[in-house]
């Protein structure tokens, strides 16, 4: 499943990365039809908290209520069955693209203890972040399986 969303739902957007889907994250200003058009072409589901857009994007189109994060994901649920551990941390939160391996060289950038850590160390092959199994990835992974749990 791949989603576009809008850009009232950056939050929602890098928690789907998170989880390793393909979101695209819409950039400040695009028009409503520059998104529609964008859904259409590459077959994503459109993520909106715009009744209008989300009218326009018919069937394929989910409005989002709820303020904050955890609300949105929540409502996302309800429309869509999701497996909020479908493929964790495999994409940049920033950028999407799919994330690789680290590389000897970017591990040893990486702060001292990041490289104590057991590890998977990765490295996003568009903007150069890295990544590695810290603290924020035990809240990250804590957040995705509260949303995968029933009930939550």
């Amino acid at each position: 499943m791949r989603f576009l969303c809008d850009e009232m739902l950056v939050r929602l957007a890098r928690l789907l990365r998170a989880a390793g889907y393909d979101t695209y994250l819409a950039s400040g200003g695009q028009n409503d039809a520059a998104l529609l058009h964008i859904a259409r072409e590459e077959g994503r589901l459109l993520l909106t908290k715009d009744r209008r857009l989300a009218e326009a994007a018919e069937p394929d189109s989910v409005l989002i209520a709820g303020r904050g994060v955890e609300a949105q994901a929540q409502s996302l649920s309800a429309a869509v069955a999701l497996d909020w551990s479908c493929a964790p941390f495999t994409r940049c939160v920033m950028d999407n693209a799919r994330l690789r391996p680290a590389t000897l060289d970017e591990i040893d950038t990486m702060p001292p203890q990041a490289q104590a850590l057991p590890g998977p160390f990765r490295a996003c092959p568009a903007c150069g972040r890295l990544y590695w199994p810290g603290s924020h990835v035990r809240r990250m992974s804590a957040r995705l399986g509260g949303l995968a749990s029933p009930g939550t």
